[in-house]
C-alpha cells in the first residue's frame, strides 16, 4: 500500500474579504492542534490576509465609535508639513478663590 497522505488541501477562503477557495499544497497550511487533522482551514498567505482584514475592520469600527472618521490612507493620517504641530498644555486647576475674583 502506498503512502496515502494528501499532497493538496482545500483552502476555504473568505467571501467577506474576497478570498476565493482553492487547492493548495499541504505545506502551505499552518499547524492547528485543535483541528482533527492538525492543520488550519486556510493557507498561510490567505490566513494573513484574512487576519489583517479583521484588524482593519476592528480599527475602523473603533474609530467610528469614537466619532472620528478613520483616515483613508496612511498619508491622510500623518500631519502635513504645511501645518505646524502645536503642543497643547494641560489646563491648570485654579483655586476656587481665584475663580470667584474673576467672576465679579
Amino acid at each position: 500500500m502506498a503512502d496515502e497522505t494528501p499532497t493538496v488541501r482545500r483552502c476555504i477562503g473568505s467571501k467577506r474579504f474576497g478570498i476565493e477557495a482553492h487547492e493548495a499544497p499541504v505545506e502551505n497550511f499552518p499547524k492547528q492542534p485543535s483541528q482533527k487533522d492538525g492543520l488550519g482551514r486556510m493557507c498561510k498567505p490567505h490566513w494573513n490576509e484574512y487576519t489583517a482584514g479583521l484588524a482593519r475592520d476592528a480599527k475602523a469600527r473603533k474609530a467610528g465609535e469614537a466619532g472620528d472618521p478613520p483616515p483613508a490612507t496612511a498619508e491622510d493620517a500623518a500631519p502635513s508639513s504645511e501645518e505646524p504641530l502645536v503642543k497643547r498644555r494641560r489646563p491648570t486647576s485654579q483655586p476656587a478663590s481665584t475663580m470667584e475674583g474673576e467672576a465679579k
